[in-house]
């Protein structure tokens, strides 16, 4: 079997483990919601006070501001879901209320790391907007190295409680150990859900062919709404399938329902 066949199985058995908690869809879509409210705020207010004219520090900050409550609000809900698929994989029964308290007792943590992601990314933005082609493809692959060395940090930061370095430099440990299944199961499940998201194209060609404003809209309104259910079962098997790989590598053994076949075994990575 392929890398692609693995992560395909890997995946499957995360949208299980999510049809076992169904509830979970709802925190990626409350971060959704909650992210386009902050946006919808942020650019009235900017609109209306006419500063969105005129570039300004003002304006700048403000921008630096949305961006770093968006990060956070991602970062967040990201947490809580990872928090439920852990109490998951360890036999226990999750509510949306255990995930939350346990995002809500890491807030410092989720903010110090929101801070440095948001600036990281506005860097990362600011130099592929002066960059050329192999410019932005060096900021391109230096992007997916941050996120692959970043991928285990959430379940570091909740759980072992280090410090935002070390919590950094042991999710980069981590990802050395396990780069093959972690790879696997970012390009395998990007993939994947690039492929699922080309389906909503169809409401959208189809209200195209049959002419007309209405059919239009209704199609594009259809694949808005699929888009974002998607979107919210990606995230949420992102999660669990992070939470998942985290106890991989931590204890050298994929938790159950997981195939352990399906990975190689590992000696455990415990600091």
């Amino acid at each position: 079997m392929g890398r692609l066949g693995r992560s395909w199985q890997l995946m499957k058995t995360s949208l299980h483990i999510l049809r076992e908690d169904k509830a979970i869809l709802l925190l990626p879509i409350i971060s959704f919601i909650a992210s386009v409210a902050v946006i919808g705020t942020f650019v009235a207010g900017f609109f209306f006070s006419g500063m969105i004219f005129t570039l300004t520090w003002p304006l700048v900050l403000g921008f630096f501001i949305m961006y770093l409550l968006l990060y956070f609000l991602i970062i967040f809900f990201n947490t809580a879901v990872i928090a439920c698929a852990d109490i998951r994989l360890n036999g226990g029964e999750p509510t949306l209320s255990e995930g939350l308290r346990i995002a809500g007792q890491n807030l410092g943590r989720i903010l110090a790391w929101s801070l440095i992601s948001a600036t990281i990314g506005i860097i990362l933005q600011a130099a592929r907007e002066r960059s050329g082609i192999l410019g932005r493809i060096l900021i391109a692959v230096v992007g997916i190295a941050w996120t692959a060395i970043t991928f285990f940090i959430i379940p570091v930061l909740i759980y072992e409680k280090k410090g935002m370095l070390s919590s950094i430099r042991r999710s980069g440990s981590l990802f050395r150990q396990t780069w093959g299944e972690t790879l696997a199961g970012m390009l395998g499940f990007g993939i994947i859900f690039f492929l699922l998201a080309l389906v909503g194209l169809i409401p959208i060609i189809i209200g195209a062919l049959i002419g007309g404003f209405y059919p239009f809209i209704i199609g594009f309104v259809l694949a808005i709404l699929y888009w974002v259910i998607l979107g919210a079962v990606a995230s949420a098997t992102n999660g669990i399938y992070v939470a998942a790989l985290y106890q991989y590598a931590t204890k050298g053994r994929l938790p159950e329902p997981y195939d352990p076949s399906l990975v190689p075994s590992r000696a455990p990575n415990v600091q």
